[in-house]
């Protein structure tokens, strides 16, 4: 009942926000909100903008883009800012097409179908409401019925701008149906829909030889011809074309390059101009936004060739590189695979993450900068702390190649050897080392890679175990560290006093015996080494606890271990260090006794209820960090 419910309320919703009104009630609603009169593009860049925007690591991050594209905001934003929202000022890029160019499965496809739903949803706001002369088969802007004569004033008035011509069939419907009378002509809201042609058009390339450019421009309906006598009759012709049908909105022209150049020149005046050529009429208005997409190999070849000159500067192109970010492509598979039939089958943690550090460091070009390997240069994209190194550090690098994320391997392959390690009969769950080895089995049926990108690719599989075999310490770390939570504790404090006693230059006084101590080096410096912090930069790292502390004592506040990420890190792997024999012997016999027994049920609880493992999954690793901790 809900959903026949819902149903009869989006029924209800439709005919809540249609309308018909003369073409003088549109001029008064204009009066009140001129935005319905806005240009195509200005649509599509209000419609982004609506979704809201945040300030983020130095630019601008559009919420529109989050469910479907991770990781490319530094792109987004460029390709939102620099096309969209210069076209929507008016701007001269609005007279170009908007390329896309990037390498497959980049999420390119994915951006423009973004766009079309965007669009056909924001139509049925009172933002993005769009009205149209009623009948027209191009769903004409009703402001092109005033004359050009009285267009300047019209435009200071109602604080709007009017630009192209009535099409051929409203021009002849103005003289037959409403006798010139202007003010009579019926105008209606349109709701843009790709279904219903409105607003939306698609254009593919086939074979040059059958394709008809009537594809894109409409053709004559012959079996009207003997009806009105003449080719020129609009009546005798059909306004079918994508660009006919794509007028106030978006056509997406896939596979651009691939095109017979006929049918790109037609593009050239409709760009440049905002009109085309249709049979045997005058020039046609329409404004839409073109959108097309293409590989970096092809957009080569066409840039390559002289005679694509003309069409090469009427184009914005924008590259839509692969994503760079471990944790951006880790979201990619989940979505992936939450699509499919497969989500009955438990994926251990770190199983997609571990794929996607194999796919992220094909992509990466090595940099030229002193000590920074690609794994660290990996963690610095994705956004984590690599001591040694600043912010600066990051923009330069990512400044470094113009290329970089053009090419390695791209998620469709990744996605293809996960569901082959799915799809295995009999499972429960697949972890880490699954898919690992299905996408090194895959590489031996990938075609497309050379004999030395193969040896790279398999040196990659193998950072992205040695990757995985970390985390995997680390979760039965924290694991069984919690069991020891007062001891943690314990040495936070006694790290504390220490250091404390370090920065003030003073004694620390023995707890038992009541004298006075030096502060423990080697205590200190046993757990400051566990996180990387060197002879050099103890001090200053003691300094900044120490005005941490301060700080929060000034808001009132306690400061706890699991206030400070790094420290806390240090002191975990402290304690796993001191307590590795009990966790090796814990974890890789096989005949544990009543008091193992129970810490590896305490340990398993956790992994389960605190980490999203499932029984199968926490046991493998549970056997599997006992074999690490034996080697």
């Amino acid at each position: 009942m809900d959903l026949f419910k819902r149903i009869s309320e989006h029924h209800a919703e439709s005919e809540r926000i249609s309308w018909i009104g003369t073409f003088r009630e549109y001029v008064d609603l204009l009066r009140n909100d001129p935005t319905p009169a806005m240009t195509a593009h200005a649509r599509v860049f209000e419609m982004i903008k609506s979704h809201g925007v945040e300030e983020g690591h130095g630019h601008k991050q559009y919420k529109f883009f989050r469910k479907e594209l991770f990781g490319l905001d530094r792109a987004l934003e460029k390709l939102t800012e620099e096309y969209f929202h210069s076209a929507a000022r008016r701007l001269d890029v609005r007279k170009r097409i908007l390329l896309l160019m990037g390498p497959v499965s980049g999420g390119k496809s994915t951006l423009v179908t973004m766009l079309k739903r965007g669009l056909e949803q924001y139509s049925r706001t009172e933002k993005g409401a769009v009205y149209a002369i009623k009948g027209c088969p191009m769903q004409e802007e009703p402001l092109h019925l005033i004359p050009h004569e009285l267009r300047p004033e019209v435009e200071s008035e109602l604080g709007v701008r009017i630009e192209g011509n009535l099409c051929p069939s409203c021009q002849m419907r103005l003289r037959t149906e409403y006798y010139g009378d202007i003010e009579r002509v019926l105008v209606e809201r349109v709701i843009i829909s790709e279904d219903q042609r409105i607003g939306v058009g698609t254009f593919t390339p086939s074979d040059p030889k059958s394709q008809d450019i009537a594809d894109l421009t409409g053709s004559i309906d012959f079996s009207t011809i003997t009806e009105f006598g003449s080719e020129s009759d609009p009546r005798a012709y059909r306004f079918d074309g994508e660009l006919n049908k794509a007028n106030r909105g978006l056509m997406e022209f896939q596979e651009m390059l691939k095109c017979d150049e006929k049918f790109l020149w037609n593009l050239l005046s409709l760009t440049q101009e905002g009109n085309f050529k249709a049979g045997r009429f005058a020039l046609i208005s329409a404004d839409e936004l073109i959108i097309a997409h293409t590989n970096e190999s092809e957009y080569k070849a066409f840039i390559a060739n002289k005679k694509n000159e003309a069409l090469q500067s009427r184009m914005i192109v924008m590259p839509i590189p692969y994503n760079l970010k471990v944790s951006a492509e880790e979201r990619i598979y989940d979505k992936l695979v939450g699509q499919s039939d497969m989500k009955h089958i438990h994926i251990a943690p770190h199983a997609l993450r571990s794929a996607a550090i194999f796919s992220i460091l094909t992509r990466l070009k090595e940099t030229k900068k002193q000590g920074m390997d690609l794994v660290k240069k990996m963690r610095m994209y994705d956004g984590e702390e690599v001591e040694g190194y600043k912010e600066a550090d990051l923009k330069e690098m990512q400044s470094e190649y113009a290329e970089e994320g053009m090419s390695g391997v791209d998620p469709r392959y990744v996605i293809n050897r996960i569901s082959s390690a799915l799809i295995k009969q009999d499972l429960q769950c697949i972890n880490a080392l699954d898919v690992l080895r299905a996408l090194k089995d895959g590489l031996d049926q990938h075609a497309s890679i050379t004999k030395d990108e193969r040896e790279r690719y398999l040196n990659f599989i193998a950072v992205a175990r040695k990757e995985y075999d970390n985390l995997a310490k680390k979760e039965i770390q924290k694991a069984f560290v919690y069991s020891y939570e007062e001891s943690a504790k314990t040495l936070f404090e006694n790290y504390l006093d220490n250091i404390e006693a370090f920065c003030n230059w003073t004694k620390i006084r023995d707890p038992l015996t009541d004298e006075e101590l030096d502060p423990d080096e080697r205590l200190m410096r046993s757990i400051e080494e566990q996180i990387g912090v060197s002879e050099n930069a103890k001090k200053a790292f003691r300094e900044e606890i120490l005005i941490r502390i301060s700080a929060y004592s000034r808001k009132g506040r306690k400061f706890e271990y699991n206030n400070h990420d790094r420290l806390r890190e240090a002191i975990e792997k402290k304690l796993f260090a001191d307590l590795k024999d009990i966790v090796k012997i814990t974890t890789s016999t096989k005949t544990p006794d009543e008091k193992q027994l129970k810490r590896i049920n305490e340990v398993s609880k956790r992994l389960m209820d605190e980490h999203g493992y499932c029984p199968v999954c926490a046991n493998e690793l549970l056997r599997y960090v006992g074999s690490l901790l034996n080697r």
